[in-house]
């Protein structure tokens, strides 16, 4: 890099506010539910950018003033030029180099794994394009991350995770970057047992049931009738009052005992309806309040 591509770093903000998180490793090894993660935490994320453009993208948020857009993620994978991800070494090097606080997380999977994920999303791999068979194009993606594995600051094997353990995973190894505890809302079918990883659990089964109205019952509670539906029964604007005093009243305690990641999940009959509903305006309404929440719809997802 020369001087006129370094970025201008802003003398009222320190580098060491910057976070950036490259997000790589094998195709199907979980790095779009990574980056998903990361978005929820209010990292500004940018997927497939290529090497050269990194220092540029780091230049503009510097140049910026919003606070929360200090904190970058980016997808890096074989989509990228072989020539580009060899590049990518020297490029975060010079970025540490300033301050920048630079994390290279590599999700790599089991080739078996791998082969049997593609088989089931029947997905093509991005390799495939070259006439390779699937095992030949895992193969190949390998040797041309090499590079990047070789630096990653964190190896995180998916093979044996669900998309809701990685999440976690991604989530609270990365959260130091925001600020005070990050807050997880999950919803569930009970029908389906508890989740595992619960702090609290709430019951929605008492709530008026979208399941029986027949218009209804192949919506979930992300989309606008079900919405609509529960917005009009008053049981359901007390019990989200009552669930919001209640963790107003409880938080404060948990972030003063150094907590960096709370769960809380809301369950219902199906986990489709409404606890899909209340985690969503749960989040909503702490989005505008809080730094680090995320959401799961374990039935959904």
């Amino acid at each position: 890099m020369n001087d006129n591509d370094k970025p201008l770093l802003d003398p009222w903000i320190d580098p060491q506010d910057i976070h950036l998180i490259v997000l790589t490793g094998m195709s199907g090894g979980g790095k779009t539910v990574a980056l998903r993660a990361l978005e929820d935490l209010e990292f500004y994320c940018v997927d497939n950018l290529p090497s050269a453009l990194l220092p540029q993208l780091v230049d503009a948020v510097i140049q910026g003033n919003d606070r929360q857009h200090r904190r970058i993620a980016v997808g890096v994978d074989v989509r990228n030029s072989g020539e580009d991800l060899a590049q990518m070494p020297s490029v975060l090097s010079d970025l540490a180099a300033v301050g920048v606080q630079v994390h290279l997380i590599f999700l790599d999977c089991r080739d078996e794994v791998l082969i049997k994920r593609y088989s089931e999303t029947r997905r093509r791999h991005p390799l495939a394009v070259l006439g390779l068979s699937l095992a030949d194009a895992i193969a190949e993606e390998r040797k041309l991350l090499r590079p990047l594995i070789a630096i990653a600051e964190k190896v995180i094997d998916s093979s044996d995770l669900n998309v809701h353990q990685l999440r976690r995973l991604v989530a609270t190894g990365y959260a130091r970057s925001t600020e005070g505890l990050t807050l997880m809302f999950e919803s569930f079918a009970f029908r389906r047992g508890l989740p595992l990883d619960a702090d609290f659990v709430f019951d929605a089964r008492c709530l008026p049931n979208p399941h029986w109205q027949r218009h209804l019952r192949p919506l979930s509670g992300k989309d606008a009738p079900v919405r609509e539906f529960l917005d009009g029964e008053s049981l359901v604007g007390d019990y989200f009052s009552d669930t919001v005093r209640w963790l107003d009243a409880w938080l404060p305690r948990f972030e003063q005992d150094d907590r960096s990641y709370l769960t809380v999940s809301i369950g219902c009959t199906g986990g489709r309806h409404r606890s899909v509903y209340l985690v969503e305006k749960l989040a909503d309404h702490y989005r505008g309040r809080r730094e680090g929440v995320l959401t799961f719809h374990r039935e959904l997802e």
